[in-house]
């Protein structure tokens, strides 16, 4: 038996409050803090990534809750309330800094160094599918981070021009996105870029220079278009 309903109406924009970037940071159980502390102390890094790859895919809430407790023992720092979806990648944990109510999305790579920095910040969304050369890398606080999008924070020298790049020497430049920016889907940040607080970053673009405060931009390479301020 069919029930007949009335049709949805549809309306072309709708504002509707924020949930991820207003929500109250809520603390994690003791027990979380004190069971990582216990793996980070009696387990070696690479004890501790086999153990995280078995939960890595996994989507129920118990897997869920498992990964947060490693993935802070994996860490140098983690704050509360992180949310790591599934199938996420890391090289050299041991060297990232995370701040409260962190939302990394699923499929997300972080490449990181053993002598390298990666401190992303406090209420920080990192959409699906992305990656970050996490070599010398900065997030700060309330950073959007779009589905896709990229940062390389190195690149090979090319010199000698007789030698094949990928074999010559690494130049490791800091990129750091300020307070509040956002980065949209599929932007590419280059090395060495500073991304200014409250920009906006505009779906594809390829970030070759510093963003300003306030400044929109997008383009292949990124230009800006105008400023929100």
């Amino acid at each position: 038996m069919s029930v007949e309903r009335e049709p949805m109406p549809i309306s072309d924009v709708r504002t509707v409050p924020a949930v991820f970037g207003s929500a109250k940071v809520s603390n994690d159980p003791t027990w979380e803090w004190d069971y990582a502390a216990h793996l980070k102390q009696t387990h070696a890094p690479s004890e501790l990534l086999a153990l995280y790859s078995r939960y890595r895919s996994e989507e129920g809430s118990f897997e869920s809750q498992l990964r947060r407790v490693i993935f802070r023992a994996m860490c140098r720092t983690v704050g509360h309330a992180l949310q790591v979806g599934p199938g996420i990648v890391m090289k050299h944990p041991e060297t990232m800094e995370l701040g409260d109510a962190v939302f990394i999305g699923a499929q997300t790579m972080i490449q990181g160094r053993y002598d390298g920095t990666c401190r992303i910040g406090n209420h920080v969304w990192i959409g699906p599918h992305a990656y970050f050369d996490a070599r010398n890398l900065i997030l700060e606080d309330y950073v959007g981070w779009g589905p896709g999008a990229k940062v390389l924070g190195s690149s090979h020298t090319g010199e000698p021009i007789d030698v094949p790049i990928i074999a010559t020497e690494l130049s490791i430049k800091p990129v750091v996105i300020g307070y509040g920016a956002d980065i949209g889907t599929n932007a590419t940040i280059l090395p060495g870029v500073h991304v200014g607080a409250h920009s906006i970053v505009g779906a594809g673009a390829v970030v070759t220079v510093d963003v300003p405060e306030y400044a929109v931009v997008a383009g292949v390479p990124a230009r800006v278009i105008r400023h929100r301020k």
